[in-house]
């Protein structure tokens, strides 16, 4: 009778401590989630499947909040804003809007940004730019801008990818506005536009760093400006920024105004070449790194006022594409490389970027099938071990150690196939997993897979 009442209390409890994930990267901007309760390994057969359910295209992740699930995909010429029961998958209301999209490297035509959710509203950012606000309860649309139509942008290698962030009660977008409209801050309530900034003003006459000669900025009014990575918010020694790791390089931001406080040349050569991971904050030190032609990472650790970033290193042991890696204690955790044939596991000191161990995660060109690799994955941190999502659908789980590459379990998610490029979200003890056209959600709580808890 006690056991019974004991496991009856945890369960009434355990909707307590599950974590909404209402934003790209979670609630900390890092992948990292406060959930508990977890399973200590992936068994054999793989966790239970709550739902299993297909969908239309696109890259981005789902969002979570209140017990739903908000997705944002495209069918046919439409791209679609879906609100689901998260535990059950059942459709709650459907958003549509037109979208025309076409890429011209032959990637699908769905939408990139991870939906935004914050104060019962939903933000969505198309792959056309169409920027969206939607009112969470019942998918009514509340406002919507046409940046495409309303700024002078150029066009994108593979569409808009950078997912706007809420800060300071101001909505930030990665607009990608020529000249100085690369970041702007619209009314989140009403969508008009606060301030634009970033681009001639600011990169005109910077150093070049690491490329030959160490040539200057010329601003060119056709040249790109926005990138996939995201914009993120921290504090450096007390002052509230935002980190924009544009096309160009990283810029440091004040919020309230668009005043732009540092400024750091990061770009390969090559024209053909993107930034795409979302800067990783560590209290005053801000994380960048690309995987595009040997462009490496730089560690900078930021002074008071935030104008003035010293680097603390830089190197080629992290390339990382767009997912970012975990730091856990001293050591950082990634899935390096540019293609599937040179991604690596990677486990590298954070203080000055010298790897400690790397083990191969390639994918052979032109494979028939998947093979039982991770390729260029996304990780999780939860409990102190990392969850990993590979980009073929194969999960797998790791305990950090800085000495060698401890796997905990694999499991290819059967429905789930390449290319899985959306990061992995943990909501209430569940698992949701996105391939180009599925969305997966599993059971991770332990009370749920009692087998696994054996040794």
């Amino acid at each position: 009778m006690l056991h019974r009442l004991v496991l009856a209390l945890c369960l009434w409890v355990s909707p307590l401590l599950a974590e909404d994930w209402p934003r790209l990267l979670g609630p900390r901007l890092n992948a990292t989630s406060s959930e508990s309760g977890l399973l200590p390994r992936i068994p054999s057969n793989g966790p239970p499947v709550r739902w299993d359910k297909a969908i239309g295209t696109g890259y981005a992740a789902p969002s979570i909040a209140q017990g739903r699930l908000f997705l944002f995909h495209r069918q046919g010429n439409q791209e679609l804003t879906e609100a689901w029961d998260a535990q059950t998958g059942t459709p709650i209301w459907k958003h549509t809007q037109p979208s025309s999209y076409r890429d011209p490297y032959g990637y699908n035509n769905g939408p990139r940004c991870t939906p935004l959710l914050h104060d019962n509203r939903v933000y969505t950012f198309g792959a056309e730019g169409l920027l969206s606000c939607l009112e969470a309860e019942t998918g009514k649309q509340l406002w919507q801008r046409n940046t495409a139509a309303e700024f002078e942008i150029p066009g994108a290698f593979f569409g808009v990818g950078s997912t706007p962030l809420m800060e300071g009660g101001k909505l930030l977008i990665m607009a990608g506005g020529q000249p100085n409209a690369t970041v702007i801050a619209v009314d989140p309530k009403t969508g008009k536009t606060l301030w634009e900034s970033v681009g001639e003003k600011n990169w005109t006459g910077q150093p070049m760093l690491g490329w030959p000669g160490e040539r200057t900025v010329e601003w060119r009014r056709w040249e790109k400006t926005a990138s996939y990575a995201s914009l993120i918010a921290s504090e450096i020694h007390g002052r509230r920024v935002v980190h924009a790791l544009t096309r160009q390089g990283l810029t440091v931001l004040d919020p309230n105004n668009g005043q732009v406080l540092f400024s750091r040349w990061f770009r390969a050569r090559a024209d053909d070449s993107v930034n795409a991971m979302t800067p990783l904050v560590i209290g005053n030190d801000v994380l960048i790194s690309s995987a595009y032609y040997r462009s490496g990472s730089v560690l900078l650790r930021g002074s008071p006022g935030a104008t003035n970033f010293t680097e603390i290193w830089s190197g080629l042991g992290l390339e990382m594409h767009w997912s970012q890696p975990i730091r856990v204690g001293a050591h950082l955790y990634g899935f390096s490389g540019r293609n599937e044939p040179d991604a690596v596991l990677r486990c590298v000191e954070y203080e000055t970027g010298t790897m400690a161990w790397e083990r191969s995660e390639r994918w052979p060109p032109h494979s028939a099938e998947q093979p039982p690799v991770f390729g260029r994955g996304s990780f999780i941190l939860a409990e102190g071990r990392l969850l990993a999502l590979g980009e073929g659908g194969l999960l797998g789980l790791f305990q950090p150690n800085p000495g060698r590459c401890e796997e905990l379990g694999r499991w290819q998610v059967p429905s789930l196939h390449y290319p899985c490029w959306a990061g992995p979200v943990l909501s209430g003890g569940l698992l949701y997993l996105r391939s180009e056209d599925r969305l997966v959600c599993l059971d991770l709580r332990a009370t749920a897979n009692p087998g696994a808890l054996k040794p």
